[in-house]
Parts: structure tokens; C-alpha cells; sequence
């Protein structure tokens, strides 16, 4: 297995820490995966270290991005002319200033946002353009309390006050209020060393979960959909970001996952499209609804082989009072 390194991508349910243990289940003797709900690209990117040839999809433009900028792409890299263009000119007022200052950054912040995405766009390669998205993504990330943008504007401030954020939390957070350009070029290095060609031709998609069941052809499926009951509204926490690399405000995307009212016709929804994959990997939570049982029970109405396989996993953003209660599992369904 190659030893390249994700860079940090700071994305809620994000598997880096369990990637390898997830990704040790596949069968050697298939090359195909398909990565339908692939988020951060952990899995994504740890099956294309092991050599698998990887379709990496989401319905989210900015994981698409990720995955355009690390999964498909074979050798691009941002050079120094490249950063240089992507930093030229002045600030100045486009759609993030018009919709989106004193929401969720300052004002000038809004303006260097809008100029730096006037730039990317002047990039001829469109794999320099993800990376260049994505390594703007995790700058806007790392600025955000919390990682996502759910965050009342007043909470922002208060969280970005170093001394108000040592008084109640003992931490200064000094790296909420590092320029936007600070941070792109702080991860630049481990984003372009991240950047590898596996011989494989991997590809990204940004389409609804249902459409690429339908489009893409695999042999493994790999599927990660959010964790009902748990923080798992997508859309709330980065669809920000979508709205600004499309420069317009997006409809809330269908197929959620995040209608706990819902969740079991989903699942017998989804399940019953999964017959043409000869390998089935699912990721669930023991926080998670429905339960492991009434899972296991939907599966076995499907599928004739399904194994359950469990790791003991902490999430960051848990609180305390949870640490060490989360149980990740992994059911694999065979349909050989």
C-alpha cells in the first residue's frame, strides 16, 4: 500500500481515523469501489492507496471538489504562479460580501473570499481549480467555530474573542482569526503531497444517491449516509460553502437522510437498489436511529449474507458525557 497521507479536511463523520480498518474488509479480488456517500473521501482515498480503481461521489459540490482534487486527479499541483494569480488584485464586493458578511465572516474577509474565487476561476486546469476550492474550504473551516456553518453570527464573535474563549473554554482558538490566505497556504504543501496516480482511472461524481446507483458500475459499494438522530444535517453545515463556489443560494438537496420520521423507508428504499454490487460495505453508529437490531432486520429482508463487524470510535465533536460510548459498525451484505 502507498503511504501518501490525506491532508486535513476537518469534515463532521469523516472516517480518516477507522479508514483502513473499514477498507481491510474489501475483497482483493475486485478493483472496483464506489464511494456514494464520500464526505470527507476518507475511504475514498484509503482504497485508492490500496490500489482499487475508485468512483467517488457526493451530493455536495464542495466534496465533489475534494474528490475532483484528490481521488481523480493524477498530478496536478498548485505551483507558485498558480498561488500568486489566486492572491493578485484587491478585495472586493461579490456574493460572498452581498450574502454572507457579518453571517458568518467579517466583511473584508467576504471581499477577499469574492476576490479569490474571481481568481481560481482564471486557472485553465480544472484539477488545479478543486484543489485550489478545496484548500479555500478547509481555510474557511478552520475560521468557523466548529467547523460548520450553522453557528449564529453572535456566538462567532464571542468564540473568535480570544479572551472571551479563554474565559469560558480555556482555549484562545488564535487560529478562528488567521487570514483566509494564512491558512490556504499553511495546508498548500500537504494538499499537493497528497496527490498521487494509482493506475487506476478514478473518477469523481456530484450526483443524488440514487442517480449514481443507477450510472455508475461497481463491483464494492461503500456506504456512509448520514447518521439519523446523530449531527447530521449536511446541508446546514457546509452548504455554505456550496453557495459560494456556485455563487448562488442552493435548494436544500433531497435524500437527506436526516428525517428520523423517515429513516426506515429509506434505508428499504436504498437497500432494495443494491442487488447489482457483489459487495455491500455499510457504516452505522450505536447513537444512530434506527437501531443496530431493526437495521440488521431490513438488511436480512434484503440481503441473504450479512455480517456484522464493530470498533470502538470517538468522534471530535462528541461531547464529553458520550466519549467512549460510541460504537462504529460495519455491515457487510455479499450478493455473489
Amino acid at each position: 500500500m502507498l503511504s501518501k497521507k490525506l491532508p486535513k479536511i476537518n469534515f463532521i463523520g469523516n472516517k480518516d481515523k477507522i479508514a483502513s480498518w473499514i477498507c481491510s474488509y474489501f475483497p482483493k479480488k475486485y478493483n472496483k469501489v464506489l464511494d456514494i456517500f464520500s464526505g470527507g473521501i476518507s475511504i475514498s482515498y484509503e482504497a485508492k492507496k490500496l490500489g482499487y480503481e475508485v468512483y467517488s461521489n457526493d451530493i455536495l459540490k464542495v466534496n465533489y471538489h475534494l474528490a475532483h482534487a484528490l481521488i481523480e486527479n493524477k498530478e496536478n499541483t498548485l505551483s507558485q504562479d498558480d498561488v500568486d494569480l489566486i492572491f493578485s488584485g484587491k478585495p472586493l464586493k461579490g456574493f460572498m460580501y452581498r450574502n454572507y458578511k457579518n453571517v458568518h465572516f467579517f466583511s473584508k474577509e467576504c471581499m477577499e473570499l469574492d476576490l479569490y474565487k474571481k481568481n481560481i476561476d482564471k486557472l485553465k486546469n480544472n484539477f488545479k481549480k478543486s484543489l485550489a476550492l478545496s484548500l479555500l474550504r478547509r481555510s474557511m473551516i478552520r475560521k468557523m467555530p466548529y467547523s460548520r456553518f450553522n453557528i449564529l453570527w453572535k456566538k462567532i464573535i464571542q468564540l473568535r474573542d480570544e479572551e472571551f474563549s479563554y474565559k469560558h473554554y480555556r482555549r484562545k482558538r488564535a487560529y478562528h482569526n488567521q487570514s483566509i490566505k494564512y491558512h490556504f497556504l499553511s495546508n498548500l504543501k500537504s494538499y499537493n503531497e497528497a496527490i498521487f496516480d494509482n493506475k487506476k482511472n478514478n473518477k469523481a461524481f456530484n450526483l443524488d444517491v440514487y442517480e449514481a446507483i443507477k450510472k455508475i458500475k461497481a463491483d464494492i459499494i461503500y456506504l456512509d449516509p448520514p447518521y439519523t438522530g446523530t449531527m447530521n444535517d449536511y446541508f446546514s453545515f457546509y452548504g455554505l460553502i456550496d453557495n459560494y463556489f456556485t455563487s448562488k443560494k442552493n435548494k436544500r438537496f433531497k435524500n437527506s437522510f436526516i428525517n428520523k420520521k423517515e429513516s426506515i423507508e429509506n434505508f428499504e428504499k436504498l437497500f432494495s437498489r443494491l442487488k447489482k454490487f457483489k459487495y455491500c460495505f455499510l457504516s452505522y453508529n450505536n447513537q444512530s436511529y434506527p437501531t443496530k437490531e431493526d437495521l440488521l432486520k431490513i438488511l436480512k429482508n434484503n440481503f441473504k449474507k450479512v455480517k456484522l463487524v464493530k470498533k470502538k470510535h470517538n468522534y471530535q465533536i462528541t461531547g464529553k458525557n458520550k466519549k467512549g460510548t460510541n460504537t462504529e459498525f460495519l455491515f457487510i451484505i455479499k450478493n455473489e
